[in-house]
């Protein structure tokens, strides 16, 4: 059973401000009168890319199409696939990324391919035996349409499925179409930068864990450095949100996978997602994954958990033993990406030496961080480090920005 928990650690909070201004307006030599306030221009509404169907309808009309879609494809209350069908698009497949069209999977399950109940559309798996559409399943299809929901981190595998749907479109002749979607974590930067060598599923592109990027804009990031096979370059186009900044919070309608139930789950699943690679549990078999982390080797006993089985987290880690550890439920956790968790497990733990798996290096993109940790070093002497290639990075960003920046 879960209790609360008084995490002593000094969130990083970030602080906006806004002014408004007057006018002041001269009616006569000898008298001044000041004005109402101005009102700020209203922003424009967010409007999705799926949404704006007027700039990509006409495109779609009498060609075969593969989407590349799960539950969060939907425009409104109506899934992006009945949607397309009713407008008269000729739907040849679904695929589907981890964790299945319905987003119902656990992650890492193997995914069969299958025929959808409401279409009889055949869906193909992304994530099993290929993860990379093949030439025979593209090639009655025109163009692939991908509209999935991101959280902007680099080891969340949809960005992996929409580089190998851009891959396989360039090889084989396919448009590619992007229906880009807010990032929740876009206004931020931060992490390490991935070395080519840690490269793998849960890390394709040299970008740190924290990207800053929309899918539509990493897209033609990958377009434009060249990161496909071969140097390939898909045929790609994208289409972009109105009303959004890297500023615009956004709160997700629809879970993007199942152990990411709400908004205080993506924001900390940057930082909490490295204990993946390590003997921590993050809460999967829980009612708050990713938002309380534990392991029957930490040394303080105040706060508790019992990872049972759960749809999406069929059999968690240390399922049925009770883990010790931190709750991070209190909206203050939910800071940017820290390091600040792992170094407490770490410091606290009672396994160091078993801490670590051979995943956490796949995870962190580094092979640097894991040799910092063992050595004692803080967190500012280990981001510190980072600095040189993310700077690269953050230049090069800009030059694939669609929107208005954080800063």
């Amino acid at each position: 059973m879960m209790q609360p928990f008084s995490l002593l650690i000094t969130s990083l909070l970030l602080s906006f401000s806004s002014c408004q201004t007057q006018a002041v307006s001269t009616t006569a030599p000898t008298q001044v009168q000041v004005a109402e306030p101005v009102p700020e221009p209203a922003e424009k509404p967010l409007v999705l890319g799926a949404a704006r169907m007027d700039l990509y309808l006409p495109s779609l009309q009498g060609k075969r199409v593969g989407l590349v879609v799960n539950q969060t494809s939907t425009i409104g209350n109506a899934h992006l696939v009945d949607t397309l069908i009713s407008r008269g698009v000729k739907v040849g497949a679904i695929f589907a990324p981890e964790h299945g069209f319905r987003g119902e999977a656990d992650a890492g399950a193997h995914v069969k391919d299958a025929k959808d109940i409401k279409t009889g559309l055949p869906i193909i798996s992304l994530y099993g035996n290929n993860k990379k559409p093949l030439p025979e399943q593209v090639k009655d299809l025109d163009v692939l349409v991908f509209d999935i929901q991101d959280v902007g981190t680099r080891f969340y595998t949809y960005i992996s499925t929409m580089h190998y749907v851009m891959e396989a479109a360039a090889e084989n002749g396919k448009e590619v179409l992007i229906l880009d979607r807010p990032n929740p974590n876009g206004h931020y930067v931060a992490g390490p930068v991935l070395e080519m060598d840690q490269q793998s599923f849960v890390g394709m592109h040299p970008i740190p864990i924290v990207h800053g990027l929309t899918v539509g804009e990493l897209a033609n990031m990958i377009n434009g450095e060249r990161w496909l096979k071969g140097k390939v370059q898909a045929k790609l186009k994208v289409i972009q949100m109105t009303g959004y900044t890297h500023n615009t919070a956004y709160d997700l309608p629809i879970k993007p996978s199942p152990n990411l139930p709400n908004a205080q789950a993506i924001a900390l699943y940057p930082s909490l997602c490295l204990f993946e690679g390590t003997n921590v549990s993050v809460g999967r078999g829980t009612d708050a994954p990713f938002q309380v982390i534990g392991s029957p080797y930490y040394t303080s006993k105040d706060f508790s958990f019992t990872p049972q089985s759960t749809p999406g987290a069929t059999s968690p880690p240390y399922k049925g033993q009770k883990c010790y550890g931190l709750d991070l439920r209190a909206p203050s956790d939910a800071q940017p990406f820290t390091l600040v968790y792992l170094l407490e497990m770490y410091k606290n733990s009672t396994q160091k030496e078993k801490f670590f798996n051979s995943f956490f290096e796949r995870l962190a993109g580094t092979s640097k961080l894991r040799d910092q940790i063992k050595a004692g070093k803080t967190e500012a002497e280990i981001t510190a480090s980072w600095e040189p290639e993310l700077s690269i990075y953050k230049e090069k960003r800009k030059q694939y920005l669609l929107y208005p920046d954080y800063n």
